[in-house]
């Protein structure tokens, strides 16, 4: 896989950006210290065990569920000659962070931009694999969620709540989602995509709840 420097950057950035959001917005005890310390201008108080744990937990679920989903999509066009990479929105990740703040969260950080010669299959292809990977990722973290009540067990429960979040998300077909992209190639695999991880999103929405 071929990087340029421009890219690494702005991966990095928006993996940062997006895990202090989601921390913000996952753990409401974690915003409130960090709206209380930037309020009194006290910095240090922002270093607390309590952010740097719910740092560290969206960083290993949501932020590597975004990176992989993000990174599949590369793999795939340049798998097909594509030439691709990885731009960092950085106005929309600002937002991402402002909503946190207010309790919401809006999180659209970039997208992976390819051009080349490419067929209708193809570009479906290269769209189902950033959702296909979250789904994957899931899976992976499923066993974790064993181990309930230590940090081992919340990373599993975050992993697999966020990535089927992020599945059921990007398989929306509208706008510039991965959805739209796979059904314009082929109705019967969007069908199917679509079912299986907006299905296991909603379930988890409604069953556990955003704190899954």
């Amino acid at each position: 896989m071929r990087f340029a420097r421009r890219e690494l950057i702005d991966l990095a950035i928006a993996w940062i950006a997006l895990g202090f959001a989601f921390a913000l917005f996952l753990d409401p005890q974690a915003g409130r210290i960090v709206r209380a310390g930037l309020a009194t201008g006290r910095p240090r108080s922002l270093v607390s065990p309590v952010i740097v744990d719910a740092f560290a937990l969206s960083m290993l679920t949501a932020g590597i569920g975004f990176l992989l989903h993000e990174l599949a999509h590369k793999i795939v066009a340049q798998r097909f000659g594509q030439i691709a990479h990885f731009r960092a929105d950085y106005g929309m990740l600002f937002i991402a962070i402002a909503s946190a703040f207010a309790g919401f969260l809006f999180a659209a950080p970039g997208a992976v931009y390819h051009r080349g010669r490419i067929t209708e299959r193809q570009n479906g292809l290269i769209a189902l694999a950033g959702p296909v990977t979250n789904l994957v990722l899931a899976a992976g973290f499923a066993p974790l969620a064993l181990f309930s009540g230590d940090f081992l067990g919340d990373i599993g429960a975050f992993g697999v709540g966020i990535n089927l979040l992020l599945a059921g998300f990007n398989m929306l077909p509208f706008g510039p989602l991965d959805g739209r992209k796979v059904l314009s190639w082929s109705v019967v695999v969007f069908v199917i995509a679509f079912v299986v991880s907006a299905g296991s999103a909603v379930f988890v929405l409604f069953r556990f709840g955003l704190g899954f």
